[in-house]
């Protein structure tokens, strides 16, 4: 074998998501896949969601492939180097190749860790001219005329110009689907929900400058593919899978109204719904628009908040109004899509008001959904530029995350464990009904008391 495509997640090690049961296929290295098919290099994928690791590495020893492309981003990040050290242990002529979002601001750690090329941004390109090169090539590092790839040669890292972003998407093909086994993720979603899903993106890119978000891949930009060529996917994807619903993936599906309107009229011309739900921003939405999503077979919509503060969002360079997020929760909510939100506590500047800001929010808003978790630095973001002086026992890079990184905050990082039961137990209180609320009320309680004994006697930043 000459390429093999992998990502190192395994399903069997994530025991948060084995709760969850909401699986989605490696779509990066599909697109991947179907651009390198499409100019016939010759490659395998090895989807590792549901195998092992065992079963991983007795592929990768059956097979010898002479050069072998990671995907690396914060959750399988780990996995990826340890990867790379059994690679280095078994075969260690095998060409090591990594790319995707973690790369672009720890490619001398992942290179110092044994890989031999880091893809920096979109990977298509970047992959396709370094299978142009042959082995000896390769083992040589004479890839300087590559854009957007790192490299280490003569004990110096070399980085070589940024490569342009693909400015027509439709030259993409659409994602290799076929060369995994859609069908367990498929199941899972069946046995454990009742319905399906299938994960589309139809876009690459944000504009927006939120600073806790990580633009490691696509940069600050907005690409994409036409309404026509969107739908051709779908009507592929029923035609191969005929799945219940679909995922996109995109950050703000309602970007564009122009788009979205296209998108409404080719499905009309193709005579073709699939249910789907999708994520956007309440300044890029209306009543018209909520309207053409619903017609275009939309059942959830999460618009984005992250707090009920106007304060924080305003921190966090949002660039929103909180009163427009509730009016857009409930008008999409009237016209009988359901919605979800996004509620993020600990950033910077926040305080105990502002959570309880964050509680009024939701209880006037009143999603059918919502998350909680609590903010963490990602390398590269403005986030992680500001609290980088203040974060606490940073892990190591090699065995650990950005999740793991803590900075000191308004409140202890205990207190806001608590606050985060106390939101989700009093807004659950607001919503439910009879003597179901009771627990509720009483969990909420006792997280808010909790709260206070942490900020009152275990004060300081790192108790």
């Amino acid at each position: 074998m000459n390429l093999l495509l992998t990502h190192a997640y395994f399903l069997s090690e994530d025991a948060k998501e084995q709760q969850i049961m909401r699986p989605y296929p490696p779509l990066g290295i599909l697109y991947i896949s179907a651009w390198l098919e499409q100019k016939k290099i010759s490659h395998e994928v090895f989807d590792t969601t549901f195998s092992s690791k065992n079963k991983f590495h007795e592929y990768i020893l059956l097979h010898k492939p002479a050069m072998i492309g990671l995907y690396a981003n914060l959750m399988t990040k780990l996995n990826v180097i340890d990867t790379i050290q059994f690679l280095k242990q078994v075969l260690p002529d095998t060409i090591i190749i990594i790319g995707g979002p973690e790369v672009r601001y720890s490619a001398e750690n992942f290179l110092k860790q044994g890989a031999d090329y880091i893809v920096i941004g979109e990977g298509e390109q970047s992959m396709e001219e370094l299978c142009s090169l042959s082995i000896e090539s390769l083992k040589n590092k004479e890839a300087d005329a590559i854009d957007g790839i790192a490299f280490q040669k003569d004990n110096t890292v070399m980085k070589t110009k940024e490569r342009e972003k693909i400015k027509d998407l439709d030259e993409l093909p659409n994602p290799n689907r076929k060369k995994i086994n859609l069908e367990l993720y498929l199941n899972a979603w069946k046995k454990h929900h009742g319905k399906n899903t299938i994960s589309v993106s139809s876009m690459r890119g944000c504009p927006y400058t939120c600073k806790w978000c990580s633009r490691g891949v696509y940069g600050l930009s907005y690409r994409r593919r036409s309404p026509g060529k969107v739908v051709e996917e779908l009507l592929e994807i029923r035609r191969d899978y005929n799945p219940d619903s679909l995922w996109f993936v995109d950050d703000v599906f309602t970007i564009s109204h122009k788009w979205l309107a296209g998108f409404r009229d080719e499905l009309k011309i193709k005579n073709i719904t699939i249910p789907y739900e999708c994520i956007t921003r309440a300044d890029r939405m209306n009543e018209d628009v909520i309207r053409m999503l619903k017609e275009t077979g939309c059942f959830r919509v999460w618009i984005g908040a992250e707090s009920g503060s106007q304060k924080v969002i305003d921190l966090m360079d949002r660039r929103v109004d909180v009163n427009q997020v509730r009016e857009m929760i409930r008008l999409t909510k009237k016209h009988g899509i359901e919605a979800g939100t996004f509620i993020m506590l600990g950033y910077p500047g926040e305080t105990e008001n502002d959570i309880e800001e964050t509680i009024h929010h939701l209880k006037e808003s009143n999603p059918d959904y919502f998350t909680i978790t609590l903010a963490y630095p990602i390398r590269g973001t403005e986030l992680y530029q500001e609290v980088e002086a203040l974060q606490i026992e940073p892990p190591d890079w090699s065995t650990g995350t950005d999740r793991q990184i803590d900075f000191r905050r308004t409140y202890t990082r205990k207190y806001y464990d608590y606050a985060m039961r106390w939101v989700i137990n009093e807004v659950g209180f607001h919503q439910k009904k009879g003597l179901q609320k009771l627990p509720l009320k009483a969990k909420a309680l006792a997280a808010f008391m909790l709260m206070q004994f942490y900020r009152k006697y275990k004060s300081g930043p790192t108790a």
